[in-house]
């Protein structure tokens, strides 16, 4: 208890706030790599650690050259290996609070109730469709690989692009603030090595840009039909109109989405 008290004693109100910093720091690297491979990567880091502490107790010295080298450029590792994480939580910096209002886009009340009608009429046909709906984050570097459009959001203006007759039917349709703004869009595909192997370009595109952004994706199957929202790096279904309805909203909202409707790899 001494040892405590005298330790209070030495602690100034910064030396807290240091700490506290530091604490949140690492609150947020957690956050970012939970439910990721990256997991799997800081716990090999940490056997690394532990690996290195036994050698330095028990003179491994041929372990210890290794390990000290490896550590000495531990930051530029730790860049090199999670750039991706990195990306997705600099990009989100300011967006989700409301402390830096002057960046914060507010939601914009557009009618989603058009992207659902163009989604049910797709979904019948068994016709692909792959809609992006910006949020917070910007997506102008891959509204930039497409089309521009600039149009008003409209269920038959959707549902034409998607038809395979149109040039525009490959790749993404990007909406914000209630406009179609180019269609044809390029996104990046996830690399996620554990998605389900039966998913095409289509999924994998959608999860790409879950992933780096806070955007919501509404996939169609060209195979099924099947009505799928990806949001956050997850894949959901939806099926029937008014559960898109539902999920789209929450999703908007920002809410947090039902785990139970998460896809369980089984019927793409």
């Amino acid at each position: 208890m001494t040892l405590f008290s005298t330790l209070l004693k030495q602690l100034s109100i910064k030396d807290f706030f240091d700490m506290g910093i530091v604490a949140f720091m690492i609150y947020q690297v957690l956050k970012i790599v939970k439910g990721t491979r990256a997991i799997q990567v800081l716990l090999g880091m940490v056997f690394l650690a532990i690996l290195y502490f036994l050698g330095i107790n028990y003179n491994l010295y041929t372990v210890n050259w290794i390990l000290e080298h490896f550590f000495d450029y531990i930051f530029i590792i730790f860049i090199v290996i999670f750039q991706d994480q990195l990306r997705a939580a600099l990009a989100t910096v300011g967006t989700g609070r409301k402390m830096f209002n002057f960046f914060d886009r507010s939601p914009v009340n557009y009618d989603l109730e058009e992207v659902i009608k163009s989604v049910t009429a797709l979904s019948k046909e068994r016709t692909g469709a792959l809609i992006v709906v910006e949020r917070k984050n910007g997506l102008q570097n891959y509204i930039d690989t497409g089309t521009v459009l600039d149009a008003q959001v409209h269920s038959d203006l959707i549902y034409s692009i998607f038809q395979t007759i149109s040039p525009l039917h490959d790749g993404a349709i990007i909406l914000r603030a209630g406009k179609i703004l180019a269609a044809g869009c390029f996104l990046p595909l996830s690399k996620n090595i554990e998605i389900d192997r039966h998913f095409g370009t289509r999924h994998r595109a959608a999860l790409g840009i879950s992933e780096v952004s806070d955007a919501i994706v509404i996939i169609v199957s060209e195979e099924t039909g099947k009505i799928k929202l990806c949001y956050n790096g997850e894949f959901l279904y939806c099926h029937n109109e008014n559960e898109l309805r539902v999920l789209l909203k929450k999703a908007w909202s920002g809410k947090r989405l039902d785990s139970q409707t998460h896809l369980t790899g089984q019927g793409v």
